[in-house]
């Protein structure tokens, strides 16, 4: 197999921080908290009162957007910004069934499912909507996004909970890398926001249940008690490398590594010795031929359980020796809090800018440091550093894990 190298082109977002890539990176530099009380519904008889919701969005076509759920209009968008970004023109500079659709949602339509058996039990059979199917099925986003832009390779949503995002990305590089595709449109997106699932999620004792913003998300502390939900989108364009520069595009970064293995244990709990999430942190250093001493920052899973943090630091420690406290490493979701999903796929997006600016982003609100959790969390606010390569982890129910590991630009 001839190996190619996978540039990055094109990056987007709408995130509960900023509705744009640019605008959510300059709020993670100045570390602003996104978390918020609800307004999306009544949470006057829910245990959980917080979430990070998208503020203002509006989908740019209203009669489209009823045709489409909350997830969707937010891929689309983000899919929208990435695309315009790499300057990709399917059918121009990019023959249209070589470019491939990997956009993923661990949930998918979830708020059009509660609205419509609402419908139901309220009005009857005859009211349920028509595009209640195409609305609710996860891979309406990658379908949506392929449609509007033309794009007729291979298009999947990839659905592996909260390392979703993750896993799109890294199965889009091994579709470029391997010349599967010139170029892969990839990510994730998620609207959680109903009270079916919201309620789920506070009965299974994962959500944090305090009331001050500030004290929800966070991640390493010694208080952490649960993760914060929040919604939105990423969406980065990988392009094969040589194909990018004959077309004078702008590389953003490359990704260059990809780990991904199954704890195998649990439906929603990790393994708490993290080993199998160390497995794939090995795999995506070994795929990037990289040893734990050249990772210049590590955008951690972070979500603010007290599983998850204590086993995803004993798993940097297994792989990184030594070298796991010379790393900076610091979860966004502090600031995002937790996009479920379309978690990986934002995170992958600060990566990139971190290092093309030599920025890596803070965990906000980490005032009181677990001893057993003593690694380098960068909470003095974002770091001046030079950051040559990233690493970005996500773990989801069903054990799934997902690392990948990007590289600055260079040419």
């Amino acid at each position: 197999m001839n190996i190619k190298r996978v540039a990055i082109t094109g990056i987007g977002a709408v995130t509960p921080i900023g509705g744009t890539q640019a605008a959510m990176w300059q709020a993670m530099k100045d570390g602003v908290c996104g978390i918020a009380p609800i307004t999306k519904f009544d949470t006057s008889d829910q245990k959980v009162t917080l979430g990070a919701e998208v503020k203002g969005f509006e989908y740019p076509d209203p009669r489209e957007a009823k045709r489409m759920d909350l997830f969707a209009q937010y891929g689309v968008v983000a899919a929208d910004e990435a695309i315009a970004m790499s300057g990709l023109v399917p059918g121009e500079n990019i023959a249209a069934d070589r470019v491939n659709t990997y956009v993923g949602s661990g949930i998918g339509g979830i708020m059009t499912i509660e609205s419509e058996i609402t419908k139901i039990h309220e009005k009857g059979v005859r009211f349920t909507s028509a595009l209640f199917v195409p609305m609710i099925i996860g891979n309406m986003v990658s379908g949506s996004i392929a449609i509007k832009h033309g794009l007729h390779g291979t298009a999947l949503d990839i659905v592996t909970a909260c390392a979703s995002g993750t896993n799109c990305i890294g199965e889009a590089w091994r579709a470029v890398r391997g010349g599967y595709a010139d170029a892969v449109v990839c990510g994730a997106a998620e609207a959680p926001f109903a009270p079916i699932s919201f309620s789920s999620f506070a009965n299974m004792k994962a959500m944090a249940t305090g009331t001050d913003p500030r004290r929800a998300s966070i991640p390493f502390d010694k208080e952490r008690s649960g993760f914060v939900m929040g919604e939105g989108a990423g969406v980065l364009v990988l392009e094969e490398y040589e194909h990018a520069k004959a077309r004078g595009a702008e590389i953003l970064g490359e990704v260059v590594g990809y780990g991904t293995t199954c704890d195998a244990h649990h439906i929603t709990a990790p393994l708490e010795s993290g080993v199998y999430a160390a497995g794939a942190i090995a795999m995506a250093l070994e795929s990037a031929g990289l040893a734990p001493s050249d990772i210049s920052y590590i955008n951690a899973h972070g979500t603010s359980t007290p599983l998850n943090d204590a086993m995803e630091t004993r798993a940097v420690k297994q792989v990184f020796g030594d070298a796991a406290y010379k790393v900076p490493m610091s979860s966004t979701k502090s600031m995002t809090a937790h996009l479920l999903g379309a978690a990986g796929a934002i995170e992958a997006v600060a990566c990139v800018h971190a290092m093309r600016e030599g920025v890596i982003p803070p965990t906000i609100n980490l005032d009181d440091p677990d001893p057993e959790l003593d690694l380098d969390y960068v909470t003095e606010g974002a770091r001046k550093a030079d950051v040559r390569y990233t690493m970005s982890s996500n773990f989801g129910f069903g054990g799934h894990n997902g690392v990948i590991v990007l590289k600055r630009y260079e040419d």
